[in-house]
């Protein structure tokens, strides 16, 4: 295995940038899969029935709070990768446990929010906008939640075999996703919520 010593670790070997060029077509097939959701839950977001409709079960305060959590998160994660390529291991699982923390506390509150949603009778079963509604959101959240054990065991690695363009790269990959799910926030916040509470 032929290592370049002048590119980042996670870059240094032909069989890293491959990986890393085809996990950018995964994110592509990702992106299509949020795409569908996104479109399913804007053609379906007035047929509330006898449902209530955003305005009526969203709350601003756990939304903004699930932003600052996401959005600081991939701020760590940035913060890992770039301690990681100055060698620094300590730094670097110390920033990607920060940020599985900060994931963690996002889906306590989301976790929280569908319960509420519930409490409240709006349940998948309540109307089409409800069902789309926690299609999306419950995707995403299975993606963070996949993304925790993910994060989990890219530091078992880091920590019993080091920095080395391996674990490197399946650091960087991972951060890669990290990131894709934070920006798929951003258009939930920005269309799902921030739009359902003031229509």
């Amino acid at each position: 295995m032929k290592i370049d010593s002048s590119l980042p670790l996670e870059y240094s070997t032909e069989e890293n940038r491959l990986k890393i060029f085809g996990f950018w077509i995964f994110l592509g097939a990702e992106i299509v899969l949020f795409a569908t959701l996104f479109t399913v839950y804007f053609t379906l977001n007035t047929r509330t029935g006898s449902g209530p409709n955003g305005a009526e079960i969203f709350e601003l305060t756990p939304v903004l709070w699930e932003t600052f959590l996401l959005l600081t998160s991939s701020f760590t994660i940035g913060l890992g990768v770039h301690a990681m390529r100055i060698g620094n291991k300590k730094a670097m699982m110390a920033f990607f446990i920060i940020t599985l923390l900060l994931g963690l506390g996002f889906l306590g509150i989301e976790i929280d929010e569908f319960v509420t949603y519930v409490d409240e009778g709006a349940t998948i079963q309540t109307s089409a906008f409800l069902s789309a509604l926690m299609t999306l959101l419950g995707t995403h959240g299975a993606h963070v939640t996949f993304g925790f054990f993910w994060g989990v065991a890219i530091l078992i690695q880091v920590a019993s075999r080091g920095l080395n363009p391996q674990t490197a790269n399946k650091a960087f990959i991972f951060s890669l996703y990290w990131h894709f799910l934070d920006v798929v926030w951003i258009f939930i916040f920005s269309f799902v919520y921030l739009k359902g509470l003031i229509s």
